[in-house]
C-alpha cells in the first residue's frame, strides 16, 4: 500500500506533495545508502558469510552425490578443502563491499576477512585440545594436524582471499546507489520501544529458528549421539527454506525500521538474520541437560565449544542471507519510487 501511494507522487502537484507523506521510509532516501558503522568489520563478516554459505551448500550436495557419511572424517576433510578453495569468494564480496562503502584500508580488511572465522575456530579448537591432552582423551588432535591447518590458513586461504579482494575492488568496487547520499546525516526521530534496532534484532531470528527446529534435533543427535545422518536431501530442502525465511523476515524488519525513519539498516538486517544462531545455541543448552549424559569439565567444554563454532558459522550464513536480501529490497524500492 505504501509503495503504491508513494508511486502516485508524480500525479500530485507541489502543494499536495508538500502537505502529505511527511513520514515513512521515503523521508530517509538521502541517508539510506550511507555506509554501515565500522565498514571494515561489517564487510569482513559479510564476506565470510558468503563463503560459509557456499561451503554449506557444496558439502550438502557432495553428501547427496558421494555419500561421504559412510567414511569417518570424510565430511570434515571435505569441508576444510571446500572452505580453502572458496576463499576467493570471501575476498571478492567482502572487498567489493568495503570499496563501495568508501574504505581505504583494504589490506587490513582482507586480512580480517581471511582470518576472522579461522582464527576463532582454531582458537576454540586449540583450547579444547589442550584440555583433551590434559585428560589424555582420545579426542585430542595431534600437533602435526594443528600445524597443517595453520599452514593451510597462511599459504592457501590468505593468497586466495587476496586474489578475490583485488578482483572485487576492481570489478565491483564502485558505488552505484539509486539515491544520492546527503552530506549531513538526518537526525533519527524518537520511536516506540519495539521499533528500536536491538528489539528488531532479537525478534528477527525467531521464525528462521522455527523453520529449522526439527532438523536441529536430528543434526544434534548425529553429532552427539553418534548416529549416522543420511537424509541430506531433506537437509538441502531445510537449507533453502532457512534462506528464504531469513530473507523474508529481515526484509520485513528493515521495512519497519525504515518506516520509523531509522536508516541504520545494514547492521540491523545482518544481526537480525544472525540472531537465529543465538536461539540455536540456547537450544543446545536444553539438549545438553535433557538429551545427553555428558558431565565433567572436558565433555562440557567439548560440547559447548564445538556448538559455539557451529553457531558462529550459522550466524554468519544467516546474517549474510538477511543483508543480501534486504539490500536487493532497499535498492528496488528506492530505485523505482520517484524521489524529488
Amino acid at each position: 500500500m505504501d509503495y503504491a501511494r508513494y508511486s502516485k507522487d508524480e500525479e500530485q502537484n507541489d502543494m499536495e506533495r508538500d502537505l502529505g507523506d511527511e513520514y515513512g521510509w521515503k523521508q530517509v532516501h538521502g541517508d539510506v545508502f550511507r555506509p554501515a558503522t565500522n565498514p571494515l568489520l561489517f564487510s569482513a563478516l559479510v564476506g565470510a558469510g558468503y563463503q560459509v554459505s557456499l561451503v554449506a551448500l557444496c558439502v550438502i550436495c557432495f553428501e547427496i552425490v558421494g555419500e561421504l557419511y559412510t567414511e569417518r572424517g570424510s565430511l570434515l576433510s571435505t569441508a576444510i578443502f571446500v572452505y580453502a578453495a572458496t576463499s576467493p569468494i570471501n575476498g571478492y564480496f567482502g572487498g567489493s563491499l568495503y570499496s563501495r562503502m568508501g574504505g581505504k584500508r583494504w589490506i587490513k580488511q582482507m586480512m580480517l576477512s581471511a582470518f576472522v572465522l579461522p582464527s576463532l575456530v582454531c582458537g576454540t579448537v586449540f583450547l579444547i585440545n589442550f584440555i583433551a591432552i590434559y585428560y589424555h582423551a582420545s579426542r585430542a588432535i595431534p600437533f602435526t594436524t594443528m600445524i597443517a591447518v595453520t599452514c593451510i590458513c597462511l599459504f592457501v586461504i590468505l593468497p586466495l582471499t587476496l586474489v578475490g579482494t583485488v578482483l572485487g575492488r576492481n570489478l565491483a568496487g564502485q558505488p552505484n546507489y539509486p539515491c544520492r547520499i546527503n552530506a549531513v546525516p538526518r537526525p533519527i526521530p524518537e520511536k516506540k520501544w519495539y521499533m528500536e534496532p536491538y528489539i528488531i534484532v532479537m525478534m528477527g531470528g525467531v521464525l528462521p529458528f522455527g523453520s529449522i527446529f526439527i532438523e536441529m534435533y536430528f543434526i544434534f543427535t548425529s553429532f552427539w549421539a553418534y548416529k549416522i545422518y543420511y537424509v541430506y536431501g531433506f537437509m538441502l530442502l531445510v537449507f533453502l527454506i532457512l534462506a528464504v525465511v531469513t530473507v523474508c523476515v529481515t526484509i520485513v524488519c528493515t521495512y519497519f525500521l525504515l518506516n520509523a525513519e531509522d536508516y541504520r539498516w545494514p547492521w540491523t538486517s545482518f544481526l537480525a538474520g544472525a540472531s537465529t544462531a543465538t536461539y540455536v545455541y540456547f537450544y543446545s543448552f536444553y539438549y545438553y541437560f535433557f538429551k545427553t549424559k555428558m558431565y565433567g569439565l572436558f565433555q562440557t567444554t567439548f560440547y559447548f565449544g564445538y556448538m559455539a563454532m557451529f553457531c558462529l558459522a550459522l550466524g554468519l550464513m544467516c546474517g549474510t542471507f538477511g543483508y543480501v536480501g534486504t539490500t536487493v529490497f532497499v535498492r528496488k524500492i528506492y530505485a523505482t519510487v520517484k524521489i524529488d
